[in-house]
């Protein structure tokens, strides 16, 4: 099928996953900054879900102001991706290489941060590759617009006046995502993933395509 553009997750298809691990590092350093300790575990999954409201209450109970909270999670998360670049413990994927044969326009929808997904882009020269890009802050706004939502998505189809686009994601959260904008799904299934994060796969919504590389891709578009 022809496709008037094709849209990419970005962590997970585009870059390699950020650490769980580096992730719960950062937010403890939010948490001793603002002079608590021991954060719940439980606190990095509903800021990568966009659980606002989890967030919320977490910081009524801490006694934190929650915008305060969410802005100072957000530099430590920006902080440690960017860093963790810089010394060679998370790189783009050389599959990457093949979306350049694309004819249709090319964009981002991301769940992570703008600021990291623009300054990644521009760190592996890939920006001018992609005509629009679309994250999410740490704001209830942002965290309101993460997948399975759709609104990013619809955004970025609107600035590539796109009707019929493609998406292109490693989770099942995207293929939701995709399903709940209209359009088809392309579900990048990698051997060496270890990030299991989102929704289970339902029966309705089913990727349009299943790839084990990025490499599959302009084939599959033929």
């Amino acid at each position: 099928m022809q496709y008037d553009a094709v849209l990419f997750d970005f962590d997970g298809v585009v870059v390699e996953n950020p650490s769980p691990r580096r992730m719960y590092d950062a937010l403890a350093r939010t948490y001793e900054q603002l002079g608590r300790s021991d954060p719940a575990a439980e606190t990095v999954q509903e800021i990568l879900s966009g659980d606002f409201e989890s967030i919320a209450d977490r910081c009524r109970r801490l006694e934190v102001d929650t915008d305060t909270f969410c802005s100072q999670a957000a530099s430590e998360m920006i902080r440690t991706q960017l860093a963790d670049v810089e010394r060679g413990l998370r790189s783009m994927y050389d599959d990457v290489a093949a979306v350049r044969s694309l004819e249709a326009p090319l964009g981002v929808v991301s769940d992570n941060h703008p600021t990291v997904v623009s300054r990644l882009l521009d760190r592996f020269g890939l920006r001018s590759l992609f005509e629009t890009v679309y994250g999410c802050p740490l704001t209830p706004d942002g965290l309101a617009r993460r997948k399975p939502d759709p609104t990013n998505i619809e955004r970025a189809m609107d600035s590539l006046e796109a009707e019929s686009a493609l998406y292109v994601g490693d989770r099942p959260v995207d293929v939701q995502a995709a399903h709940n904008a209209g359009i088809d799904s392309a579900l990048v299934a990698r051997a060496d993933d270890e990030m299991e994060m989102g929704t289970a796969e339902s029966p309705d919504a089913a990727p349009t395509y299943r790839l084990a590389s990025l490499t599959q891709l302009p084939a599959a578009l033929e």
